[in-house]
């Protein structure tokens, strides 16, 4: 890849208002630069100061070993509790009887758990777990809903030590059957079912379908949580359900002795080809990681309600609703359901009725919201609102200023942030009392990030310019591993540039130094041997305001070499015939130059997308493509989306 110039010049730039930088943890440019220029130069003395705020079972002596790199050793002679630091340390203080967790169901029913409540509901889960003879380093694959019962059942695993390996609840038994074959799972926690959009999601039926024959052979237990009352199949050799083996237990379990680099979790991801990769993240380096972003990045206050809108099922969920939050000592929402269930204005509805006053979600939902039109947030009051974030892919500027000054009313920061399963936590981000942010830019390197921009030879771009993204140092949240393969976690993310993390992603610095993450460096279209960033023709085309949503994609062209398709949504009551296409066409030609114009566009009422939010644009290719569609297709939400494409 080519040095790429991102010429959609986005100028606007949005400081925290004075009273908001007054009150921030960080406020002034000097001292972000100081406190990151330490953590990169003397990572061992400003992480090993930073980490005494954990409550260690067993200090360390030394913060991080690298000498046998890519494999790093953060706090190797320490141990802690993962559970124990999200929950048994504020029992002592006054958090003890201040709500922790926030629970809202679809149907709309609700409960709220103090610190010692959720104290308590952990330590009985985590004896459930034992007297199904599970122990430390077992591994425990949960399939859940997002109620409660999914954050007690992770941090259930951590206080005993056993490994979670959470799959997200839409997933199917295929699915289902490769995580738990990967790692050997002793266990699989699940629900009879759980509500989304108004319907029953049958999970015990996935699993049972799942573990049929060998590929259940190391599972001894299902345990299974009463949710929706369904009638679900049993099988009473291997099947508990949760309330009735609750009952026996009671609510004293002191947590397990975790050395730091002990496996916390595992996390699958997966791309267009191959098996899942089982990210593997330990258990001090990641709680360091996800307590000091959550502290600094979201200016974390004691009265703050906190509501990150992702899935546990996600890495934005375990470390931004579960670990993070709860290890500051956080009030957090979780909710079970839809953003439009029962109506489009679900999300504002909770804001205004629990008081919200961080939320953090992602741009596709952002886009959905403006789809769904501006009536549905005018009619909720969301002064409540402080700070707002955005996760999982590029913002662009159009959507980023409707988050701003719709949802945020114009006053508060947006931080928008850059990380991955494998980094465990933010990684670019701005700090909301610090930075001038800027649309569409994360920013900043967090604490500890050494980021570095690469051409194709691996030579640095120096000052503004694009290029490969890649990270220099070792930072506490990294992944240790890919569970079974350390071959391919070396070839995964280390030898593009040696000695370096790379991503996968393209990026870009500008002239004030703020990074923008131009997406996957497989989203680089070569027309004409122009190299050409979907997301700069994503951002043309969404800044239009005819446009909602759009996605672009390359397709093979004998002249060119690749051709630009653009699959566009556009909003209510507007119409996508020929004369639209030659309006948008132009607007990209504007914006960009001509050789950004699609060849061509694809109007359609919603795009592909995975249950996350993520739009699934290695589908889209072979829509563009005209072949037939033979990849997994497991993550995507709604597949009537794409039968309606394939038919255009």
């Amino acid at each position: 890849m080519t040095q790429i110039d991102n010429v959609l010049h986005e100028n606007r730039s949005f400081p925290p208002s004075d009273a908001f930088r007054a009150a921030a943890r960080i406020s002034t440019e000097a001292e972000y630069d100081a406190m990151w220029r330490r953590s990169v130069d003397d990572p061992e003395g400003f992480f090993g100061e930073a980490a005494r705020a954990l409550p260690w079972i067993k200090p360390f002596s030394q913060v991080l070993d690298w000498s046998d790199a890519p494999r790093a050793r953060w706090f190797a002679d320490g141990q802690l509790n993962a559970s124990a630091v999200c929950l048994d340390q504020h029992l002592t203080t006054d958090r003890r009887d201040k709500t922790a967790l926030i629970f809202e169901g679809e149907p709309g029913d609700q409960v709220a758990y103090t610190y010692a409540e959720l104290h308590a509901s952990v330590c009985r889960f985590a004896n459930v777990l034992k007297s199904r003879g599970i122990k430390k380093g077992d591994r425990v694959a949960i399939y859940m809903p997002m109620i409660p019962e999914l954050a007690m059942a992770v941090l259930a695993c951590a206080r005993i030590g056993a490994i979670h390996s959470v799959i997200f609840g839409g997933f199917s038994a295929a699915s289902i059957r490769d995580r738990v074959e990967d790692g050997a799972c002793s266990a699989v926690i699940t629900a009879d079912g759980g509500w989304r959009r108004g319907q029953v999601l049958a999970l015990k039926d996935v699993v049972d379908e799942a573990l049929v024959g060998e590929a259940g052979a190391s599972v001894h237990t299902v345990l299974v949580v009463q949710r929706t009352a369904n009638d679900v199949a049993w099988n009473a050799e291997r099947d508990v359900w949760y309330h009735k083996a609750l009952a026996t237990v009671d609510a004293d379990c002191p947590p397990t002795p975790m050395n730091a680099e002990d496996t916390l979790f595992l996390l699958y991801t997966s791309g267009s080809t191959g098996k899942p990769k089982g990210i593997q993240h330990t258990t001090g380096g990641y709680m360091l990681g996800t307590y000091l972003t959550t502290r600094y990045v979201f200016d974390l206050r004691d009265d703050d309600v906190y509501w990150c809108t992702a899935d546990v099922g996600w890495i934005t969920g375990h470390s931004y609703i579960v670990y993070g939050p709860l290890a500051n000592g956080a009030t957090c929402l979780m909710y079970e359901g839809a953003p439009n269930q029962p109506h489009p204005g679900r999300f504002w509805e909770l804001i205004q009725k629990h008081k919200v006053t961080i939320l953090y979600t992602a741009p596709t939902a952002i886009r959905a919201f403006m789809k769904w039109g501006d009536e549905h947030v005018d009619a909720f009051d969301l002064s409540s609102l402080r700070l707002l974030g955005t996760v999982g892919e590029p913002i662009n500027p159009e959507a980023w200023m409707w988050y701003r000054n719709k949802v945020g009313g114009g006053r508060c920061p947006i931080v928008d942030t850059w990380w991955q399963t494998e980094t465990g936590g933010m990684m670019l981000t701005p700090l909301p009392g610090v930075h001038a942010t800027k649309p569409g830019s994360c920013m900043k390197p967090f604490f500890g990030v050494d980021p570095v921009i690469l051409d194709s030879d691996g030579s640095e771009v120096h000052g503004s310019g694009g290029g490969y993204l890649a990270i220099r140092k070792p930072w506490p949240s990294m992944l240790r591993g890919i569970w079974g393969d350390f071959e391919r976690y070396q070839e995964t993310y280390w030898s593009r540039f040696p000695g370096m993390y790379f991503p996968g992603d393209g990026a870009r610095r500008d002239e004030d130094g703020c990074y923008w993450i131009l997406g996957r460096v497989d989203d680089v279209l070569n027309v004409s041997g122009h190299r050409l960033s979907t997301m700069e023709i994503e951002s043309a085309l969404v800044s239009h305001p005819a446009v909602c949503e759009a996605a672009v994609v390359p397709r093979p062209d004998d002249l060119t070499g690749q051709a630009i398709v653009a699959f566009v949504t556009l909003g209510a009551g507007i119409v996508g015939d020929d004369d639209m296409v030659q309006t948008l066409c132009a607007h990209v030609s504007k914006e960009i130059g001509k050789l950004a114009r699609p060849a061509a566009i694809l109007f359609a009422d919603a795009l592909p997308k995975t249950r996350s939010g993520k739009i699934m644009r290695r589908l889209l290719r072979d829509v563009a493509e005209g072949k037939e569609i033979d990849q997994d297709m497991t993550t995507l939400e709604d597949r009537s989306v794409l039968t309606k494409l394939q038919r255009k």
